[in-house]
């Protein structure tokens, strides 16, 4: 028979007459002997998601109605890119008014028995909900009321038309965005429409080919089939439910069931529920080998109880000091309805946990700091953006409420611990976006930080862009920080010292890039984001900086021809204030006239000239002739210096530095801030100014404009200039750069065009980016970029060549590898890493060649 054992805070203190023993609850009395032996409790299981036990069950708002049905869905991807939607200009917009013959076939009240959070309970409220249905056979039958699903109403609107309702956040009227919802009692190829009508956003993906989501068990279980992209007349548009001074916005489809009598699901984009990390993180901590370097704890527990965990993945240190290593912060689903996001992480997760040398080079190098879940209570109740608080935690990293925002207070604070240990280089929170294309980020750092500082925050998306051309977009990333967005995680971390603190945004629907263009992105797309994210991580940290310097370089070049269109465009908008009157006939200008200069201050002087014509004296005739000839003076002197320059190779860029010194010392050049409010004063002394420091330009220019060579001059110049800033073609952008494939995705999956990788274009890396030489890498040759005003991305293709550069004593002290090595040639598929054992050959069984370099931290 087991001893007695008590706690001693109630029987056991009893028991126990010693008035210095503590009242605690970690002391256990076991009576052993006819004596009562103190002993200590045994620690709590910090991991949450034991071997030994099952999962940590979900918590819910104690009103929430669940049923006992477990939802799960295989995991799998399409063979071929799924094409986005073409509008045909045919689609329908069905407008339903209120009607009492309508049959309400499914009602979930259950959010707004309470106003605020009250407590939770495991599993929540288990009673059923009544399905109101009509009795006939054909109508659909409609479910919500398992993890993250999102439906609110149905009625049935006509045979085969539903009107569908969705829940927006608990606690909230708004943010409805997020469906997720099941059908059963389908009818096989039916023409069925289904329209949700209380959207709030006036824009949205849907309008620029976005489809549904449609997954059916019994082609599941039939085929392997799992979510696909369906639809036909989609239309996104707006309807006549306005309440109180808000207007609502549809989505509707048409779509025809597969099977009879199956049960499927629609979603806004793939569902990734707390389930689905709990047992992903089971699966790592069931794992001998990943849980070594994978250690898995819980940051913080939710409002409703639920854990927050956080993985430390690293390799383990027995005698080195681990702060010598740089750490590396990624966090996800702080939006529970972007669901995008978890799947990036994922992908994150299994890259660096595999078996790959650059997998292990990166654990070796950094200590990785990851919560891939920060709001598991809206993902659990179906929420799109908020927690239970109903507030955005996005916005309250600042907040000083621990225990009503813990886990962004916990994850501020664990970073900023972490910060007093080591160096943190790089901080990325993920999520989704609803109306924009493609992939890319948001940093931080304005024009008032110093340059070489405000570049350098824009490497790591650049070569993020350049490792993945056909789904990151570079011109899409934006680098400000906005009062709005003072209290995100992105900005809070910039401010604690984080220099790389980024938002990365994907898109719910495709890519607009490459070999991608025009299709969306399925589940191993957005997992593939996470091998990519890994690849950069080691280019940006790479010993040789050759691709450091090649970005930095041509973030520079860029800047200039940004900054070059802003002085054009404050120059013309001067000479746009003074020809106003003059121009009164035509609003705005031709493209190709306000992207050359010169050409527009002919037309503004000939208007001039022309405009108005009246009878001159003699007097004022002579004047005019004397002025002309003073003119026809300072043209021939100005036109000798300029032959002068030619002669000593400078006369390429006369004229535009002319025009820069000018701009620079003439403060209309300096833009209006939007941000301040003028008065009505301020802006007419503003506007005079503008107008003489304008007619002061012209009479600069006039004479140059009028003289025939310095016309032909200038024209070549300038146009010259701008038109190879907007060019479609830019090869001044062309770079070296080395890609590594990632192993786990097949080439079904990426569809790559093999004729792009078959033909090698060597180039020769600029000598004074590459300071390290004694082997050779793998070049690619830049794909001519496409840009717009906006500076289109500059991607690259991965093609070979043989450039060498120089080891760097500082970095390899260890001797360089043979030179036949380094001339083998190397499969598509193996990546370039870094060995940290000293004279560590390749496996050649494997066909794999290992690049040695190798990380040493400057002391």
């Amino acid at each position: 028979m087991d001893a007695p054992v008590y706690s001693l805070i109630n029987n056991g203190a009893n028991a126990i007459s010693d008035p210095f023993f503590p009242r605690t609850t970690q002391i256990l009395l076991e009576y052993q002997l006819g004596t009562w032996v103190p002993r200590l409790r045994e620690p709590r299981d910090l991991y949450g998601v034991s071997s030994s036990g099952p999962l940590s069950p979900t918590r819910w708002p104690y009103h929430s109605e669940v049923i006992d049905e477990k939802v799960q869905h295989i995991d799998w991807a399409p063979f071929y890119p799924e094409p986005v939607y073409i509008p045909t200009g045919l689609e329908m917009e069905p407008l339903y008014p209120n009607s009492k013959e309508d049959t309400v076939v499914y009602l979930a009240e259950d959010a707004y028995k309470e106003p605020c959070f009250v407590y939770s309970r495991v599993g929540g409220n288990r009673t059923p909900l009544k399905q109101p249905v009509d009795g006939c056979d054909n109508t659909l039958m409609f479910e919500a009321r398992f993890e993250s699903g999102n439906l609110q109403k149905v009625v049935k609107v006509a045979e085969y038309e539903y009107h569908l309702t969705v829940r927006p956040d608990l606690f909230t009227n708004k943010h409805t965005q997020w469906y997720y919802f099941q059908v059963t009692n389908t009818q096989a190829e039916m023409d069925y429409r289904f329209t949700i009508v209380n959207f709030t956003k006036p824009a949205s993906l849907y309008n620029r080919g976005m489809r549904p989501l449609f997954y059916s068990e019994k082609e599941a279980k039939a085929r392997n089939i799992g979510w696909q992209r369906i639809g036909d007349q989609i239309k996104y548009y707006r309807n006549n439910l306005g309440q109180d001074g808000r207007h609502f916005f549809s989505l509707t489809w048409t779509f025809q069931f597969p099977h009879n009598k199956d049960t499927c699901y629609f979603a806004h984009c793939y569902p990734y529920t707390y389930t689905n990390l709990q047992e992903y993180l089971s699966s790592i901590n069931n794992d001998p080998v990943r849980s070594k370097f994978c250690k898995i704890r819980v940051l913080c527990h939710t409002l409703a109880r639920n854990m927050v965990y956080v993985l430390t993945i690293t390799t383990p240190l027995k005698n080195t000091d681990s702060r010598k290593r740089k750490a590396v912060i990624l966090t996800a689903r702080v939006h529970p309805g972007e669901t995008n996001s978890s799947w990036i992480m994922k992908g994150f997760l299994d890259y660096i946990l595999g078996h790959s040398s650059d997998a292990q080079l990166l654990r070796d190098t950094f200590v990785f700091k990851v919560v891939p879940m920060l709001n598991p209570d809206g993902v659990i109740v179906g929420n799109y953006r908020c927690s239970l608080t109903g507030q955005d935690l996005n916005r309250n990293y600042t907040s000083l409420l621990k225990e009503s925002f813990p886990s962004v207070w916990y994850t501020r604070n664990m970073v900023h611990r972490l910060m007093e240990k080591q160096e943190v280089i790089l901080y990325c929170d993920l999520h989704g976006h609803s109306r924009k294309e493609n992939i890319f980020m948001y940093g931080c750092g304005g024009s008032d930080r110093s340059k070489a500082l405000y570049l350098q925050q824009r490497i790591f998306p650049l070569m993020l862009s350049k490792n993945c051309p056909d789904k990151f977009s570079f011109s899409s990333c934006k680098f400000n920080v906005q009062k709005s967005k003072g209290g995100t995680g992105r900005v809070v971390m910039w401010k604690m010292g984080i220099r790389n603190s980024f938002t990365m945004e994907a898109t719910f629907c495709g890519s607009t890039l490459g070999n991608k263009r025009g299709t969306h992105f399925n589940t191993k797309d957005l997992e593939s984001m996470g091998y990519h994210f890994c690849d950069s991580l080691l280019d940006y940290c790479d010993p040789d900086r050759s691709k450091y310097y090649q970005c930095l370089k041509e973030l520079e070049e860029m800047e200039k021809h940004v900054n070059m269109k802003k002085v054009f465009a404050d120059s013309d908008s001067c000479l746009r204030e003074i020809t106003l009157d003059i121009e009164s006939s035509s609003r705005g200008s031709d493209s190709s006239e306000s992207n050359d200069s010169q050409t527009y201050l002919l037309k503004v002087t000939s208007q001039i000239k022309t405009k108005k014509k009246y009878l001159k004296t003699k007097k004022e005739r002579n004047s005019t002739i004397a002025s002309h000839q003073n003119a026809k003076a300072e043209v021939h002197d100005r036109e000798h210096l300029q032959q002068t320059h030619e002669e000593s190779n400078s006369d390429a860029k006369d004229l535009h530095d002319n025009l820069k010194i000018k701009a620079k010392e003439c403060p209309s050049f300096q833009r209006k801030k939007t941000s301040i409010n003028w008065t009505d004063d301020e802006k007419r002394i503003y506007r005079n100014k503008r107008i003489v420091q304008s007619q002061e330009l012209l009479q600069y220019f006039l004479p140059m404009v009028e003289s025939p060579r310095s016309i032909e001059r200038t024209n070549f110049q300038i146009s010259h200039q701008l038109k190879q800033a907007s060019c479609i073609n830019i090869k001044r952008y062309s770079t070296s750069w080395t890609p590594r494939n990632p192993p786990f995705i097949t080439p079904k999956s990426l569809m790559t065009n093999t004729s792009d990788w078959l033909q090698c274009v060597p180039r020769r890396p600029p000598g004074n980016f590459s300071p390290f030489k004694g082997y050779k890498r793998k070049n690619f040759s830049q794909t001519q970029a496409t840009k717009t005003e906006d500076i289109e991305s500059l991607s690259s293709k991965w093609e070979t060549a043989s450039p060498s550069f120089e080891m760097d004593a500082n970095i390899l002290k260890d001797k360089s590898l043979p030179a036949e090595e380094y001339n083998l040639q190397r499969p598509m598929q193996v990546v370039p890493h870094l060995t940290k054992n000293k004279g560590e050959h390749a496996n050649k069984k494997d066909g794999h060649l290992a690049f040695h370099r190798r990380f040493q931290r400057d002391n």
